[in-house]
Formats: C-alpha cells, structure tokens, sequence
C-alpha cells in the first residue's frame, strides 16, 4: 500500500469534505492500531471519534484481521440471491443472541444509508402485506440524520443534506427536535425537559389520520447533528403512542449500536422495543462495510403469509459479503473475549468527568454526554457559521487528536478500549485548544 503522499488528489471528489481546503492542506492517515492512527508524516493521531463513530474494538484487532484474511481467501463473495453461504447464516444467529432475542431476524445491508431505506420499505410493505396499504406516510424528525439515500434525506431533517437536492419522498412529515439550550445545556445523560414534545406525534396524526402512517423513525440519540439526547420518558412515550395509533416505531442505531453507550443497543440503555432497528458503522468494527436491518418475528411472519415466492422485492449484490459476515462474526468475538461493553461501562464516570470540565473554557455555551459519547458547542462566529469548530477542528488534527465537528459542535465517540490516559490527553489538548481558539 502507498504509504506516501500521492502525486496528485485532483480526482477524488470527496464525501462531505471541504475538497478546495482539504487539497489545499491535507490531512492523510496511512495506518492506525488500538487507539491511534498514523499520518503520512508519522504522526500519531488519537482516535476520539472511532474513525467515523466505527471502531469500537480500537483498530487492527488481531481477531478481526485474521478473519477478514482468511475468508476473503476461502470465499472472496458470494451471491445471497436464491443462494446462500454459512457464514450469513451463522452470523443472523450470533446477532440474535446479541440482541438477546428481542428481534427475530436481520436483513443485511452495505452502509447505514442503506439499512435506512430497507426499513422505511420495509414498513411501508408491511402495512400492505396486511391489507392496511393506505399506510404510507413516514414521519421523521427536524435535525435527524437518516443517511444519504433520498429515504433518508426525506425523512431526516439537516438541512444542508435536502436543500440541493429538490423534492424529497412525498408523504414525509417531521417531529420536532428536542433540544434546549436555555433548559437543558450541560446536562449529564437525560435532559429534564423536552418529554412533551414525543405529543407531536399526536398532532400530526390529527393531522394526517393514523390510518396513513406506516412509520417514525428517529435516532436514540442523534450523533451527526451534535450528540442531541432524548429528554427523560421521550422514547418511551413515542412507543406508547406508535404503538395506540398502529404505527411501526424504528430506531436508527448506526451510531449508539454497538456499545456507544455502554449497552448493546440504545434500545437498551432507555429500555424501548423498537419494531424495526437499523445498524450499521460498529457492526464489523469498520473493517468492511456492512449494514443490518432487525426485525420483529411479527413484521417478517407478515410477509411469509404471501403466496409462495419472493416476498420482498428487495435486496443488494453486496448483502451478506462473506467477507463483511467474517468482520461481524470477528467482531462479536472481540466484544464477548475482552468485555468490551463492561470495560466501556467502567469508563463514563472518567470519560464524563473531563469532558465537563471543559465548561467555562472560552467560547462553549453547552455540554451533552451520554454513554462514550460527548458533544461540546460553542458559540459560533458571527456571520460564519461553523467557523470555529472547524478551526478547533484542523488544530486538533496538527496537535494529534482526531475529532469532529458539525456546525459549530464538537462531537466525541472514541473507540470503547479507551483508557484513562487517552482520555486524559484527548481532553488536555482539546482544553488547550479552546483556551486559544480565535
């Protein structure tokens, strides 16, 4: 692998990035293991976002490594149309024991956006296997981020993600987001306020008639937006009334599944049956791309009382890669053999602890943290908007920290090996930086 820089880096057309300024000082990782990445100048680069909210294992894990190996030796793919390898089959199982049993199967996906839109036609095919095919509308929610597919961007609520691209899917609506500088800034965990806002839904079914809506959709916690959490009882009450008006509740867990907060699943942590949950980033510890949809046994049976046939009309080439079912299976092994949700566990009073001693520094209005995962706002710059985080951001990077920012929010999600010296000089430079940051 070329461990150089390159000659030239005019042809890629990078994803959510600034190209002109990316190319203009780049920022190139060449290698990484546990915590750290290395530059291509032989920098080392903590880790505090898990790559992309995706390696909770920390990098080259050896399991991990020898499993991708050895199976894209065996069986570089294989089809899982009208076919089928072992390995797809025994890692729905493992899956199913992860998530103890409260879904009945799992249908594979590429990415998270993918995984989005297989459950929003999931839902919407559900309804018709069942007679009710008036169901149609998806309701989402401002500020959500659901993917990059024109499912996901209808149903999610960033702005700067639906602007460009016109018209979205028709028979979209959107609760609400929940946050609350003035009521809730620097809060530990749960919010106080904000749990009337899970009524929304009422309106709109009054608006709309419960009759034709398939499904809400909405993160636990919402990451891309800037680490935005539920206020107490908010969850818990959006499934009360999914469940009075028949309609289907879907988590979106591409970034709390996998042990963000120190449980399997946020479904977990807040103790809300979700019918449908999409996964994806943690998964296979990033190693290969890869993407779950789970399922209540009810949803799926629904299908299966069809004629005989296909019953759903959907799928990927990729679905179920036996390379990706390696990484997952790998995976799986990891969390289980070094306890990686309990050693996480052990780890948020610590983690908690210095991200809030970041209050008072100059220019943060708010601190949000929930499991291993943090976000910092600060008060933008006039006129500029995103400005600041984006500078705290690029220095970050020079002082050898990796972090991330959306809008003028830094967002925080390190792999879950952690250790109280990562964290303590993640947050030593990151203090620095904000006590010089223009």
């Amino acid at each position: 692998m070329n461990l150089s820089r390159p000659d030239s880096m005019a042809s890629f057309w990078m994803p959510f990035t600034n190209n002109r300024d990316f190319k203009a000082n780049p920022r190139l990782l060449v290698s990484a293991e546990g915590m750290y990445y290395k530059d291509v100048d032989g920098n080392s680069i903590l880790d505090g976002t898990a790559g992309l909210w995706c390696v909770p294992c920390g990098h080259a894990q050896p399991k991990i490594v020898a499993a991708v190996r050895e199976m894209v030796g065996q069986l570089d793919f294989a089809p899982t149309f009208q076919m089928g390898h072992p390995a797809a089959f025994e890692l729905a199982d493992k899956l199913m024991d992860y998530t103890s049993h409260r879904f009945g199967h799992v249908f594979y996906t590429n990415s998270g956006s993918e995984a989005v839109d297989t459950a929003l036609k999931m839902a919407l095919a559900y309804h018709r296997a069942r007679g009710e095919a008036g169901r149609t509308r998806l309701i989402g929610r401002e500020r959500g981020y659901h993917g990059v597919g024109f499912g996901g961007i209808s149903v999610g609520g960033i702005a700067g993600n639906r602007k460009p691209y016109g018209v979205m899917l028709p028979g979209v609506d959107h609760l609400p987001h929940t946050h609350n500088l003035e009521k809730n800034a620097y809060t530990r965990g749960e919010p106080e306020h904000g749990f009337e806002l899970a009524d929304e839904l009422e309106r709109i079914v009054t608006l709309h008639d419960a009759s034709t809506i398939a499904a809400v959709i909405v993160e636990p916690v919402a990451g891309s937006t800037g680490v935005l959490v539920p206020p107490k009882g908010y969850l818990k009450r959006l499934r009360e009334l999914c469940t009075k008006h028949g309609i289907l509740l879907i988590f979106d867990e591409v970034i709390t599944g996998f042990g963000r907060l120190a449980t399997p699943f946020a479904a977990d942590y807040f103790d809300v049956e979700p019918d449908l949950m999409t996964t994806a980033k943690g998964l296979t510890n990033g190693t290969i791309p890869m993407g779950a949809v789970f399922s209540k046994q009810h949803i799926h049976d629904a299908f299966m009382d069809a004629p005989p046939g296909i019953e759903l009309f959907h799928g990927y080439t990729y679905s179920g890669h036996p390379v990706a079912c390696a990484a997952s299976l790998a995976t799986l092994e990891v969390f289980k053999e070094q306890d990686i949700l309990g050693h996480a566990a052990g780890m948020v009073e610590y983690w908690t602890d210095a991200v809030h001693s970041l209050k008072g520094l100059p220019h943060v209005i708010d601190i949000r943290t929930i499991g291993l995962v943090a976000g910092i706002e600060l008060a933008p710059i006039a006129g500029k908007p995103g400005a600041r985080a984006f500078a705290a951001f690029k220095q970050a990077f020079a002082d050898g920290v990796l972090i991330r920012v959306t809008g003028d929010i830094i967002a925080l999600s390190p792999p879950l090996v952690l250790e109280k010296k990562h964290v303590d000089e993640l947050f030593g430079k990151l203090a620095t930086i904000l006590k010089n940051l223009d």
